[in-house]
């Protein structure tokens, strides 16, 4: 079973930065293309960014394009998301997604999911 644990979610000043984590485990993670969502309560999942299997691709939404940058660490079977400049609107629990498919950012399309870490942006 794929089980994904995300980590480094808090408080945060506007303007400040924060990396998050997801711990991988289960199967091989070098197969797996994995993404980021957030959800703020009463909005739906929101796609924030996504990598390939390889590594060799990314995507970013709109609201977050410059700002953040998703990466992983095959060695220590772990995707990142290392968020600059952040904003009030930013705040949301922050979920990982684990999917063997194309590159993706729809949540549809993910198989596996962390049951996320809150990130709260003060102004």
């Amino acid at each position: 079973q794929v089980q994904l644990v995300e980590s480094g979610g808090t408080l945060v000043q506007a303007g400040g930065s924060l990396r998050l984590s997801c711990a991988f485990s289960g199967r091989t993670f070098s197969h797996y293309g994995m993404g980021w969502f957030r959800q703020t309560p009463g909005k739906d999942r929101e796609f924030v960014a996504a990598i390939s299997w390889n590594g060799g691709n990314t995507v970013y939404a709109d609201s977050v394009r410059g700002r953040f940058s998703i990466s992983r660490e095959d060695s220590r079977d772990t995707v990142y998301l290392e968020m600059k400049d952040l904003k009030p609107e930013d705040t949301a629990v922050y979920s990982c997604a684990a999917d063997l498919g194309p590159l993706s950012p729809l949540a549809v399309r993910y198989d596996y999911w962390g049951q996320g870490t809150q990130v709260t942006v003060s102004s």
